[in-house]
Protein backbone atom coordinates (compact mmCIF):
# COMPACT_ATOMS: atom_id res chain seq x y z
CA UNK A 1 0.00 0.00 0.00
CA UNK A 2 1.45 3.35 -0.85
CA UNK A 3 0.17 6.49 0.93
CA UNK A 4 0.46 9.10 -1.43
CA UNK A 5 -2.25 9.94 -3.43
CA UNK A 6 -1.59 9.94 -7.38
CA UNK A 7 -4.25 11.51 -9.71
CA UNK A 8 -4.98 8.17 -11.29
CA UNK A 9 -5.67 6.71 -7.77
CA UNK A 10 -7.81 10.36 -7.43
CA UNK A 11 -9.69 9.16 -10.52
CA UNK A 12 -10.47 5.98 -8.81
CA UNK A 13 -11.55 6.74 -5.88
CA UNK A 14 -13.80 9.77 -8.00
CA UNK A 15 -15.60 7.20 -10.22
CA UNK A 16 -17.27 5.10 -6.78
CA UNK A 17 -19.15 8.39 -5.02
CA UNK A 18 -20.52 9.23 -8.39
CA UNK A 19 -22.10 5.94 -9.27
CA UNK A 20 -22.92 5.70 -5.60
CA UNK A 21 -25.25 9.31 -5.96
CA UNK A 22 -26.44 7.86 -8.71
CA UNK A 23 -27.48 4.48 -6.45
CA UNK A 24 -29.21 6.74 -4.08
CA UNK A 25 -31.10 8.84 -6.52
CA UNK A 26 -32.40 5.50 -8.36
CA UNK A 27 -33.00 3.85 -5.08
CA UNK A 28 -35.29 6.58 -3.75
CA UNK A 29 -37.15 6.11 -7.26
CA UNK A 30 -37.70 2.48 -7.39
CA UNK A 31 -38.78 2.67 -3.53
CA UNK A 32 -43.11 2.25 -5.05
CA UNK A 33 -41.45 -0.73 -7.10
CA UNK A 34 -39.28 -2.96 -5.17
CA UNK A 35 -38.96 -3.68 -1.69
CA UNK A 36 -35.64 -2.49 -0.26
CA UNK A 37 -34.05 -5.71 0.84
CA UNK A 38 -34.98 -7.50 -2.52
CA UNK A 39 -33.62 -4.30 -4.48
CA UNK A 40 -30.54 -5.20 -3.24
CA UNK A 41 -31.10 -9.37 -3.72
CA UNK A 42 -31.78 -8.21 -7.14
CA UNK A 43 -28.83 -5.86 -7.26
CA UNK A 44 -26.25 -8.58 -6.21
CA UNK A 45 -27.60 -11.34 -8.23
CA UNK A 46 -27.82 -9.57 -11.51
CA UNK A 47 -23.84 -8.37 -10.58
CA UNK A 48 -22.64 -11.61 -9.99
CA UNK A 49 -24.02 -13.02 -13.06
CA UNK A 50 -22.38 -10.28 -15.06
CA UNK A 51 -19.30 -11.93 -13.34
CA UNK A 52 -19.36 -15.18 -13.78
CA UNK A 53 -18.62 -15.26 -17.75
CA UNK A 54 -15.00 -13.37 -16.28
CA UNK A 55 -14.63 -15.46 -12.74
CA UNK A 56 -16.91 -18.13 -12.74
CA UNK A 57 -13.97 -20.64 -11.44
CA UNK A 58 -13.50 -19.21 -7.97
CA UNK A 59 -16.92 -20.67 -7.11
CA UNK A 60 -16.17 -24.42 -7.92
CA UNK A 61 -15.32 -26.89 -6.10
CA UNK A 62 -11.78 -26.99 -6.48
CA UNK A 63 -11.19 -23.04 -6.04
CA UNK A 64 -8.62 -21.66 -3.45
CA UNK A 65 -11.64 -19.66 -1.97
CA UNK A 66 -12.91 -22.43 0.07
CA UNK A 67 -9.83 -22.31 2.63
CA UNK A 68 -10.77 -18.60 3.13
CA UNK A 69 -14.53 -18.99 3.35
CA UNK A 70 -14.91 -17.28 6.55
CA UNK A 71 -12.90 -14.40 5.56
CA UNK A 72 -14.68 -13.93 2.16
CA UNK A 73 -17.75 -14.47 3.98
CA UNK A 74 -17.25 -11.55 6.41
CA UNK A 75 -16.55 -9.36 3.42
CA UNK A 76 -20.22 -10.38 1.73
CA UNK A 77 -21.41 -9.41 5.12
CA UNK A 78 -20.42 -6.68 5.29
CA UNK A 79 -19.90 -4.76 1.81
CA UNK A 80 -22.75 -6.75 -0.09
CA UNK A 81 -25.44 -8.09 2.39
CA UNK A 82 -25.17 -5.19 5.17
CA UNK A 83 -24.27 -1.92 3.69
CA UNK A 84 -26.63 -1.34 0.13
CA UNK A 85 -29.80 -3.23 2.09
CA UNK A 86 -29.43 -1.05 4.86
CA UNK A 87 -29.20 2.60 2.47
CA UNK A 88 -31.83 1.26 0.52
CA UNK A 89 -33.75 0.50 3.65
CA UNK A 90 -32.58 4.17 4.65
CA UNK A 91 -34.38 5.95 1.66
CA UNK A 92 -37.52 4.11 2.43
CA UNK A 93 -37.70 5.03 5.76
CA UNK A 94 -35.98 8.64 6.21
CA UNK A 95 -35.36 11.83 4.72
CA UNK A 96 -32.48 12.30 1.87
CA UNK A 97 -31.36 15.31 4.11
CA UNK A 98 -30.81 13.02 7.23
CA UNK A 99 -29.20 9.91 4.80
CA UNK A 100 -26.60 12.46 3.35
CA UNK A 101 -26.14 13.80 6.77
CA UNK A 102 -25.41 10.88 8.80
CA UNK A 103 -23.73 9.28 5.78
CA UNK A 104 -20.98 12.13 5.61
CA UNK A 105 -19.61 10.44 8.94
CA UNK A 106 -17.56 8.22 6.93
CA UNK A 107 -14.06 9.73 7.62
CA UNK A 108 -14.62 10.36 11.51
CA UNK A 109 -15.63 6.07 11.89
CA UNK A 110 -12.86 5.28 8.96
CA UNK A 111 -9.81 6.99 11.45
CA UNK A 112 -11.53 5.63 14.67
CA UNK A 113 -12.14 2.11 13.13
CA UNK A 114 -8.71 2.04 11.78
CA UNK A 115 -7.66 3.20 15.28
CA UNK A 116 -9.20 0.47 17.37
CA UNK A 117 -8.96 -2.20 15.64
CA UNK A 118 -6.67 -2.18 13.31
CA UNK A 119 -3.83 -0.36 14.63
CA UNK A 120 -3.76 2.78 13.09
CA UNK A 121 -2.41 5.94 14.32
CA UNK A 122 -4.62 9.34 13.77
CA UNK A 123 -2.38 12.24 12.45
CA UNK A 124 -3.90 15.70 13.16
CA UNK A 125 -3.74 16.11 9.36
CA UNK A 126 -6.31 13.21 9.14
CA UNK A 127 -8.58 14.82 11.13
CA UNK A 128 -8.00 18.39 9.77
CA UNK A 129 -9.11 17.11 6.61
CA UNK A 130 -12.18 15.15 8.10
CA UNK A 131 -13.02 18.78 9.31
CA UNK A 132 -12.56 20.93 6.35
CA UNK A 133 -14.65 17.45 4.05
CA UNK A 134 -17.46 16.98 6.06
CA UNK A 135 -18.03 21.02 6.48
CA UNK A 136 -17.69 20.98 2.68
CA UNK A 137 -20.78 18.52 2.83
CA UNK A 138 -22.36 20.33 5.82
CA UNK A 139 -22.56 23.40 2.36
CA UNK A 140 -24.26 21.08 0.54
CA UNK A 141 -26.94 19.90 2.96
CA UNK A 142 -27.78 23.47 4.24
CA UNK A 143 -27.84 24.68 0.72
CA UNK A 144 -25.19 27.60 1.69
CA UNK A 145 -27.80 28.65 4.61
CA UNK A 146 -26.62 27.51 7.76
CA UNK A 147 -29.52 28.00 9.25
CA UNK A 148 -30.88 24.66 7.57
CA UNK A 149 -29.32 22.51 9.67
CA UNK A 150 -30.85 23.68 13.04
CA UNK A 151 -34.07 22.08 11.27
CA UNK A 152 -32.78 18.75 10.55
CA UNK A 153 -34.07 16.16 12.68
CA UNK A 154 -32.61 12.58 13.17
CA UNK A 155 -35.06 9.73 13.49
CA UNK A 156 -35.15 6.30 14.50
CA UNK A 157 -34.77 5.34 10.52
CA UNK A 158 -31.47 6.80 10.40
CA UNK A 159 -29.84 4.07 12.51
CA UNK A 160 -29.67 2.04 9.55
CA UNK A 161 -27.37 4.80 7.46
CA UNK A 162 -25.14 4.66 11.01
CA UNK A 163 -25.04 1.04 10.96
CA UNK A 164 -24.18 1.22 6.76
CA UNK A 165 -21.21 3.85 7.42
CA UNK A 166 -20.13 1.12 10.38
CA UNK A 167 -19.89 -1.74 7.87
CA UNK A 168 -18.33 -0.04 4.95
CA UNK A 169 -16.05 1.21 7.41
CA UNK A 170 -14.79 -2.62 8.94
CA UNK A 171 -15.59 -3.63 4.89
CA UNK A 172 -12.75 -0.88 3.43
CA UNK A 173 -10.24 -1.67 6.39
CA UNK A 174 -10.22 -5.55 5.47
CA UNK A 175 -9.75 -4.76 2.01
CA UNK A 176 -6.12 -4.65 3.09
CA UNK A 177 -5.80 -7.63 5.13
CA UNK A 178 -3.62 -9.74 3.92
CA UNK A 179 -3.37 -13.48 3.49
CA UNK A 180 -5.65 -14.17 0.49
CA UNK A 181 -4.77 -16.42 -2.12
CA UNK A 182 -2.87 -14.98 -4.68
CA UNK A 183 -4.87 -16.49 -7.69
CA UNK A 184 -7.86 -14.46 -6.29
CA UNK A 185 -6.34 -11.27 -4.98
CA UNK A 186 -4.84 -10.96 -8.49
CA UNK A 187 -7.86 -11.52 -10.65
CA UNK A 188 -10.28 -8.41 -9.76
CA UNK A 189 -12.99 -10.34 -11.17
CA UNK A 190 -12.88 -13.21 -9.23
CA UNK A 191 -11.69 -11.18 -5.68
CA UNK A 192 -15.00 -9.35 -6.55
CA UNK A 193 -17.16 -12.70 -7.46
CA UNK A 194 -15.69 -14.00 -4.24
CA UNK A 195 -17.35 -11.52 -2.24
CA UNK A 196 -20.44 -11.38 -4.17
CA UNK A 197 -21.15 -14.91 -3.82
CA UNK A 198 -21.18 -14.94 -0.09
CA UNK A 199 -23.04 -11.75 0.02
CA UNK A 200 -25.63 -13.00 -2.20
CA UNK A 201 -26.37 -15.86 0.10
CA UNK A 202 -26.50 -12.81 3.02
CA UNK A 203 -28.68 -11.00 0.48
CA UNK A 204 -31.45 -13.79 -0.18
CA UNK A 205 -31.04 -14.58 3.90
CA UNK A 206 -31.88 -10.59 4.88
CA UNK A 207 -34.77 -11.03 1.85
CA UNK A 208 -36.32 -14.01 3.24
CA UNK A 209 -37.16 -12.05 6.57
CA UNK A 210 -38.54 -8.85 4.62
CA UNK A 211 -40.69 -11.52 2.66
CA UNK A 212 -41.72 -13.03 6.11
CA UNK A 213 -43.19 -9.50 6.96
CA UNK A 214 -45.41 -9.46 4.02
CA UNK A 215 -43.03 -7.20 1.92
CA UNK A 216 -43.41 -9.00 -1.13
CA UNK A 217 -44.38 -6.89 -4.16
CA UNK A 218 -42.92 -6.30 -6.92
CA UNK A 219 -43.96 -4.02 -9.93
CA UNK A 220 -41.57 -5.43 -12.82
CA UNK A 221 -41.41 -3.35 -16.20
CA UNK A 222 -38.97 -1.58 -18.08
CA UNK A 223 -38.45 0.84 -15.21
CA UNK A 224 -37.53 -1.38 -12.54
CA UNK A 225 -35.12 -3.08 -15.46
CA UNK A 226 -33.20 0.03 -16.44
CA UNK A 227 -32.53 0.89 -12.43
CA UNK A 228 -31.35 -2.92 -12.05
CA UNK A 229 -29.46 -3.14 -14.88
CA UNK A 230 -27.75 0.15 -13.48
CA UNK A 231 -27.32 -0.47 -9.81
CA UNK A 232 -25.52 -3.65 -10.86
CA UNK A 233 -23.16 -2.32 -13.61
CA UNK A 234 -22.70 1.13 -12.32
CA UNK A 235 -22.54 1.27 -8.31
CA UNK A 236 -21.83 -2.73 -7.82
CA UNK A 237 -18.99 -3.82 -10.48
CA UNK A 238 -17.54 -0.68 -11.33
CA UNK A 239 -17.90 1.11 -8.27
CA UNK A 240 -16.31 -1.92 -5.75
CA UNK A 241 -13.75 -2.90 -8.70
CA UNK A 242 -12.74 0.95 -8.63
CA UNK A 243 -12.87 1.34 -4.73
CA UNK A 244 -11.28 -1.94 -4.29
CA UNK A 245 -8.01 -0.57 -6.13
CA UNK A 246 -8.18 3.08 -4.67
CA UNK A 247 -7.85 1.70 -0.93
CA UNK A 248 -5.44 -1.11 -1.86
CA UNK A 249 -3.48 1.78 -3.15
CA UNK A 250 -3.51 4.65 -0.78
CA UNK A 251 -5.61 2.75 2.43
CA UNK A 252 -9.13 3.08 3.83
CA UNK A 253 -8.70 6.48 5.62
CA UNK A 254 -7.24 8.40 2.84
CA UNK A 255 -10.29 6.84 0.45
CA UNK A 256 -12.88 7.50 3.00
CA UNK A 257 -12.51 11.07 2.14
CA UNK A 258 -13.94 10.61 -1.03
CA UNK A 259 -17.12 9.21 -0.16
CA UNK A 260 -17.79 12.98 0.74
CA UNK A 261 -18.22 13.61 -3.10
CA UNK A 262 -21.34 11.48 -3.04
CA UNK A 263 -23.95 13.99 -1.49
CA UNK A 264 -22.33 17.16 -3.90
CA UNK A 265 -22.56 14.56 -6.50
CA UNK A 266 -25.96 13.80 -5.69
CA UNK A 267 -26.92 17.44 -5.51
CA UNK A 268 -25.50 18.26 -8.88
CA UNK A 269 -27.63 14.77 -10.29
CA UNK A 270 -30.74 16.09 -8.11
CA UNK A 271 -30.59 19.66 -10.12
CA UNK A 272 -30.08 18.41 -13.27
CA UNK A 273 -33.03 15.97 -12.79
CA UNK A 274 -35.03 18.79 -11.85
CA UNK A 275 -33.58 21.42 -14.57
CA UNK A 276 -31.96 23.45 -11.91
CA UNK A 277 -28.53 24.92 -12.65
CA UNK A 278 -26.16 24.34 -9.73
CA UNK A 279 -25.38 27.23 -7.27
CA UNK A 280 -22.09 28.85 -6.38
CA UNK A 281 -22.33 26.71 -2.34
CA UNK A 282 -21.96 23.36 -4.69
CA UNK A 283 -18.64 25.33 -5.83
CA UNK A 284 -17.56 25.94 -2.15
CA UNK A 285 -18.34 22.55 -0.92
CA UNK A 286 -16.40 20.75 -3.89
CA UNK A 287 -13.49 23.04 -2.34
CA UNK A 288 -14.01 22.20 0.98
CA UNK A 289 -14.08 18.37 0.12
CA UNK A 290 -11.31 18.31 -2.15
CA UNK A 291 -9.37 20.54 0.60
CA UNK A 292 -9.58 17.65 2.75
CA UNK A 293 -8.87 15.10 0.79
CA UNK A 294 -5.42 16.76 0.47
CA UNK A 295 -4.69 17.78 3.47
CA UNK A 296 -5.95 14.06 4.77
CA UNK A 297 -3.14 12.65 1.66
CA UNK A 298 0.27 14.82 2.92
CA UNK A 299 2.70 13.37 4.89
Amino acid sequence: MDSRLDLRTAALLTIPPLLWAGNAVVGRLVTGLVPPVTLNLLRWALALLILLPFAGWVVRSNSPLWPHWKRFALLGLLGVGCYNALQYLALKTSTPLNVTLVAASVPIWMLIVGALFFSQRITSRQVAGAVLSIAGVLVVLSRGEWDELAQVRLVPGDLYVLLATLAWAFYSWLLIRPGDPPEIRGDWAAFLAAQMAFGLAWSLLFAAGEWATGDTHVEWGWPLAVALAYVAIGPAVIAYRSWGLGVQRVGPTIAGFFSNLTPLFAAVLSAAFLGEPPHLYHALAFVLIVGGIVVSSKR
